[in-house]
């Protein structure tokens, strides 16, 4: 079984805006991220401890700025906190075992999904494509990507 860390030398190795985002719960601008539209096949990871968070085949283009997907390709590596900051109510997504802000999940995504959108920052992920999977460890996961279009 994989261990997923978080530690300094991965810590230190971020860029300013990974480390803003994953180790002070900050928020790309909408708009910005490397991967608001990226289509290709694979998984996306957190980029501190590489714990596998969401697959290409759950992610859609949900209009809000940020990658969203309907729902974690292993629940129990997303941890849902209440959020009281800036006068709203929210719920705060986090990796488990790198206990990166990742970004919120909200109760508007597609019905014939689920109903979530996981409004998700690039900053926190690292995405690993289908054709790389098995090589870096992530074999298991294969059966829940597919292509999109």
């Amino acid at each position: 079984m994989t261990r997923y860390t978080k530690d300094a030398a991965t810590i230190a190795r971020l860029t300013p805006e990974q480390y803003r985002v994953t180790q002070d719960a900050g928020t790309e601008r909408p708009g910005t991220g490397a991967y608001l539209h990226n289509k290709a096949a694979g998984i996306y990871v957190d980029i501190v401890s590489g714990e596998p968070l969401f697959a290409s085949s759950d992610k859609y283009d949900s209009g809000c700025g940020w990658p969203s997907f309907t729902k974690p390709i292993v629940p129990a590596h997303v941890v849902e906190l209440r959020d009281v900051s800036y006068g709203m109510i929210r719920t705060e997504v986090r990796s488990r075992h790198g206990d990166s802000h990742l970004g919120h999940v909200f109760p508007d995504g597609p019905r014939d999904r689920g109903g979530l959108r996981y409004c998700i920052n690039s900053a926190s992920l690292r995405f690993v494509p289908r054709d790389d999977m098995v090589a870096e460890g992530y074999g298991d996961y294969l059966d829940q990507v597919e292509d999109i279009a």
